[in-house]
């Protein structure tokens, strides 16, 4: 994808898995990847979660990678049959899936000639001209092809592999947040939001019910880039709503 100049870099990710559309397991890696993203100053503006399926991961990836400057996946690039991400971004930018001779490497140093087999060496396929990404915990690479970054799909391995990618990344100045309690339900605050938003338009601003100890509340939370401007939107929603006899309270300052 062409980067579009001066507007704030924009990404999305692909969680990939049966295990987590069934309800079995809980994702882990779009929450830190989200976190890290708004950290370099790059917007995470979609997630998806597709199954170990060919077809549904090839076309959410080239859908994501021609919508947005970066994409990631997580999950499908182990040893076994399901694992099929490989193969899937091979068939979505139109390249054949090769054994990494860099790859095979790596397994091979790692597991020895005793337990190496044919189904870890699986995962050193890759779509041919892929760019790896290293595994400092055990070896088996993820990959590049152009803006798409292929990760593991064990939390602890995806987040190894993104910390090799961190500095190559390029955002901009880093995303974020602050949050307004309100005392009141949403629909007591939103013309007030609304009017809010508009006096800011570069801001994201987004509010998020919830019942606490039989009450009826709001986080209306704020994100973008300048402090200066976020912590004026926050004071405004504040006096506005006071205004109205409706209490407020600043939570801490928080990230993107």
């Amino acid at each position: 994808m062409m980067e579009r100049a001066g507007l704030p870099r924009t990404a999305a990710v692909i969680v990939i898995g049966n295990e987590i559309l069934s309800g079995r397991t809980r994702d882990a890696n779009l929450p830190h990847l989200a976190r890290e993203l708004a950290a370099l100053g790059i917007r995470l503006r979609e997630a998806r979660v597709v199954p170990d399926e060919i077809d549904a991961i090839a076309e959410a990836v080239n859908t994501c990678r021609r919508r947005y400057d970066l994409v990631f996946t997580t999950g499908g690039i182990g040893p076994t049959h399901d694992d099929v991400t490989a193969r899937a971004v091979a068939r979505a930018f139109g390249r054949r899936l090769v054994r990494d001779p860099e790859a095979e490497r790596r397994l091979r140093t790692w597991y020895g000639a005793e337990r190496l087999n044919p189904a870890r060496l699986k995962m050193a396929e890759v779509p041919e001209g892929a760019e790896l990404v290293d595994n400092p915990v055990s070896a088996a690479p993820g990959f590049r092809v152009d803006n798409v970054y292929v990760l593991a799909g064990i939390p602890e391995v995806a987040r190894a592999m993104f910390e090799t990618l961190r500095s190559g990344l390029v955002g901009g100045p880093p995303l974020a947040a602050r949050t307004l309690l309100v005392l009141a339900p949403e629909g007591e605050v939103a013309v007030v939001l609304a009017e809010v938003q508009r006096t800011f338009p570069d801001l994201e601003i987004g509010s998020y019910p919830f019942y606490r100890q039989g009450r009826v509340g709001t986080h209306a939370v704020f994100r973008g880039a300048d402090p200066v401007r976020l912590e004026a939107a926050r004071t405004r929603l504040a006096e506005r709503l006071a205004a109205r006899g409706i209490e407020t309270v600043r939570m801490e300052e928080d990230g993107g």
